[in-house]
């Protein structure tokens, strides 16, 4: 006996990909990515949205590995993670994720995200991240460096840039 989800009767707005501030990223779910149900678990979500901002920051220089990345100043860290389900993602292939900088401060910033349908048709899920910059040596908070603000520039959404001067 299969069951079918019908699309809810609350339609979210949509804006075209190319309208939302920042960049997309296309990223793969994978069949093991769903769960017994044949929807993607919904830990699997925050695992999307790390392969897509890696990808950028992978495009801006940065490596795991500080002796070979752009960025030898920083250790990034994720301080909060707010992730609202609007759809399930419901079968393999790729999805978009868009995300930009709502704020960006001294040590750190905040994306703002939408996971969508590969067509951008569909909001799957959308949030905030926000992360820490954190000093190698000592693990405490530390000013964003400015190659970091920098390759950050395209998520930047100029109307929400508090950093202090």
């Amino acid at each position: 006996m299969g069951s079918t989800m019908a699309m809810p009767d609350v339609q979210h707005e949509v804006p075209s990909i190319g309208s939302l501030p920042g960049v997309t990223r296309m990223v793969e779910v994978h069949f093991e990515d769903l769960d017994p149900t044949g929807v993607v678990h919904n830990s699997r979500y925050p695992l999307l949205l790390e392969h897509a901002f890696t990808a950028y920051w992978r495009e801006q220089g940065w490596h795991h590995d500080p002796t070979r990345s752009a960025f030898e100043d920083s250790v990034q860290v994720v301080r909060a993670l707010e992730l609202t389900y609007h759809f399930p993602v419901m079968e393999p292939g790729m999805v978009a994720v868009r995300f930009w900088l709502e704020r960006v401060g001294r040590t750190g910033y905040t994306y703002g995200f939408k996971l969508l349908s590969g067509d951008g048709a569909v909001v799957h899920a959308e949030g905030t991240r926000t992360q820490v910059n954190l000093d190698p040596a000592t693990l405490a908070p530390a000013p964003l460096s400015e190659k970091v603000l920098a390759a950050a520039e395209p998520l930047t959404r100029e109307a929400r840039a508090d950093r202090p001067a």
